[in-house]
């Protein structure tokens, strides 16, 4: 049986056992670089949009740059793990933050003048992104002890699911005074926010962890080496390699759902974009909601618990499927949002418990590879399969999916705790001092 990690020494863990979360200095600086990013990642596909109704921009061309975003973030998500284990994860923040923050203005340069030039900006801008994911999630658990990890946490997808309102709501309201070149610009100040403002986390090298021989792997070796080492690590994880394919099925059905089929229904059957609207809307309170639940709350069984809620997104496919009020629609929905979180909170914790500290940035990277990467494929399959299919048939299919994948996922025994090591008796209790 593998050996059971010892606990991981962090930048706040001596300071801050009794201090609420967002009163600790060093995870205050991480949690408001995260905030940036956050802002101006989803801003910029707004802004861009701006560009195309102000006609600076195409709408062909719009597609085209975010799908270079898209390319560039998948290309260095893994670059990025391997690099931010073998250096700094701090350093690896700074340089993908001044990347994507140079990029704006060149994207802003080439409105109306060079949409290659566009292009690659954006392919720039979507690999600082993309390689601040899995440093984000590493110096999480360098800057915060384990006691605190799952509030912490919490605090951050609250900043994401918040920016997911707020970054686009802020644009409009900007773009009434600042035409869209000014906007990207603004972007890129975010994003040196992002870059600058996290402090230093404990050094990969520094971190320490009783592992079991046969989990050591090249160490200075190739890239290919290095991360091989990471997909191994991840596969002594079982429960980790059972909710990567429950999260990635959901994705790419129920994402899918969401993004193809909801704009289609709201549409067709009942004549207004107010469910489209409301129905997001709802997703969104109720992740917020689902955040600051599992910020405090500690289920017997977390694990179980935690594939529950991913399963809960299977609602909102099926509430498209039948001729039912809009209230029905929204309120599925809002606990898809919940159910979310329920998951996400709880799984980037146990992956900062379990995984070998010098091997989590890569672990990360090979989570948001899978699960955002087979994303577009499923968005690229579903919009044919419901000419050919119509949309009830493949709604179903989504929802049976969603709903089956996270159930077949906590079969796997350490999938209980998300944990390969003995269940407690009893809940974890909050630690002292914690918010109640």
């Amino acid at each position: 049986m593998p050996t059971s990690p010892a606990p991981t020494t962090s930048a706040g863990a001596g300071s801050g056992g009794r201090r609420p979360i967002l009163l600790d200095v060093a995870f205050l600086r991480l949690w408001t670089g995260a905030t940036a990013s956050g802002l101006a990642t989803w801003a910029l596909p707004f802004v861009l949009g701006l560009a195309v109704l102000d006609r600076t921009l195409g709408a062909a061309d719009l597609g085209l740059l975010l799908a270079a975003r898209t390319v560039g973030f998948l290309a260095a998500v893994p670059v990025a793990g391997v690099l931010a284990d073998r250096h700094s994860r701090r350093s690896v923040v700074l340089w993908a933050g001044l990347a994507s923050g140079a990029a704006a203005p060149v994207l802003a340069a080439g409105l109306d003048r060079s949409v290659p030039l566009m292009a690659i900006a954006a392919a720039v801008a979507g690999a600082g992104q993309g390689a601040c994911r899995p440093a984000y999630q590493a110096l999480t658990a360098e800057v915060v002890d384990a006691g605190r990890r799952q509030q912490a946490n919490a605090a951050m997808t609250l900043a994401v699911r918040v920016t997911t309102l707020v970054g686009p709501s802020l644009a409009a309201l900007l773009a009434v005074f600042l035409d869209t070149g000014a906007l990207l610009t603004g972007i890129g100040l975010l994003w040196l926010v992002a870059a600058c403002v996290p402090g230093p986390g404990a050094r990969p090298a520094d971190l320490t962890r009783e592992e079991p021989a046969t989990s050591s792997g090249p160490r200075g070796g190739s890239f290919l080496a290095e991360f091989a080492d990471g997909v191994r690590e991840a596969r002594r994880h079982p429960w980790f390699v059972a909710g990567l394919g429950a999260l990635t099925a959901v994705i790419a059905t129920g994402y899918s759902a969401t993004g193809v089929a909801l704009p289609l229904v709201s549409r067709d059957d009942y004549g207004t974009e107010v469910v489209l609207a409301g129905a997001m809307t709802a997703y969104t309170a109720g992740a917020l909601a689902g955040a600051l639940l599992i910020a405090r709350w500690r289920p017997r069984s977390p694990g179980r618990a935690a594939l529950a809620g991913l399963a809960a997104y299977g609602f909102a496919p099926l509430s498209l499927v039948f001729p039912v009020h809009p209230a029905v629609v929204m309120t599925a929905y809002a606990v898809a949002g919940v159910g979310i979180e329920m998951f996400n909170v709880p799984w980037f914790t146990a992956a900062q418990r379990e995984v070998a500290p010098d091997r989590l940035a890569r672990v990360s990277s090979l989570d948001f590879l899978l699960s955002y990467g087979l994303a577009p494929l499923g968005l690229a399959l579903i919009a044919p399969a419901i000419d050919a299919f119509g949309a009830g048939p493949v709604l179903v299919v989504c929802a049976v999916t969603c709903f089956a994948a996270p159930a077949a996922a906590a079969l796997v025994p350490s999938s209980r705790g998300f944990s390969h090591r003995p269940e407690p008796d009893h809940a974890e209790p909050l630690p002292a001092g914690a918010d109640r």
